[in-house]
């Protein structure tokens, strides 16, 4: 494993109070649109600049502050926990989907005994960001209201986003509640996949593979669904082309409009 990447120091701001202790990384899919790569590499583990986009995620989660992370596993799953096996912090758990893939929604479920009673961090393993003025898990968590909320996604502008040709996914109201965009249309922001949800989100969800759309759409209908937008970069590492593009983005770049 390549050594520890550059610490971006940001405006240092303080570790906001009450910040979650665990946080899950969502580790276990197929990789489908990076094959061949993916056939004998789970897409987690894939290098970008000398780093996993795996290692990425989790480091900015220690970075942070977590201090607990829970890796969900399928897709050849004995490579990630042996990779991990390198790391010396944050404490990883590992929580194995053996017989079938569980879905976003299914994966987390099946962990939430790994993730305790209060609100945690999900990020997608695949999820590469460089932050903004400061952590964006911090000012997601600054954001975050423990009255009217049930989950909290970070949201990225569509049109900004490195390696992203969609039509995005969400509109955002005044007040900073979530919408989908109507179909056939475009929207201004994309998910990132990084959220804070709360466990009582959970309850009552189907058992076995379920996606978290299902939740999404069960908060939003309460008006419990909320986003706040990234003021950093944001990649999307979904096919061979955005990983060149980020690839080239930090080997190109980094050194000069990130490393302070």
């Amino acid at each position: 494993m390549s050594g520890r990447p550059v610490v971006e120091v940001t405006n240092g701001s303080a570790k906001p109070d009450g910040l979650p202790r665990r946080a899950m990384v969502m580790a276990a899919g197929f990789g489908k649109r990076m094959r061949p790569i993916t056939n004998n590499l789970p897409k987690p583990l894939i290098e970008v600049a000398g780093r996993s986009l795996l290692d990425r995620a989790i480091d900015r989660l220690e970075e942070a502050g977590i201090e607990t992370v829970v890796v969900n596993t399928h897709h050849l799953g004995h490579l990630i926990e042996q990779h991990l096996r390198q790391r010396e912090a944050p404490e990883i758990l590992i929580s194995p989907e053996e017989e079938q893939i569980l879905e976003t929604g299914g994966g987390v479920a099946h962990a939430l005994h790994l993730l305790g009673d209060e609100p945690f961090y999900v990020v997608n393993g695949d999820s590469m960001w460089l932050d903004g003025y400061e952590s964006a898990l911090w000012r997601m968590w600054r954001q975050w209201d423990d009255d009217k909320m049930d989950a909290l996604l970070l949201v990225h502008s569509t049109v900004t986003a490195f390696g992203y040709s969609g039509r995005g996914d969400f509109l955002l109201d005044p007040l900073g509640r979530i919408s989908w965009r109507p179909e056939q249309e475009d929207s201004p922001y994309l998910f990132s996949g990084i959220q804070i949800l709360h466990p009582r989100l959970f309850e009552g969800c189907p058992e076995g593979a379920f996606s978290l759309n299902l939740l999404y759409n069960k908060a939003g209908e309460a008006e419990r669904l909320y986003g706040i937008v990234h003021d950093g970069e944001w990649f999307h590492v979904g096919n061979p082309d955005g990983l060149a593009e980020a690839e080239d983005y930090l080997t190109q770049r980094w050194p000069e409009s990130r490393r302070r």
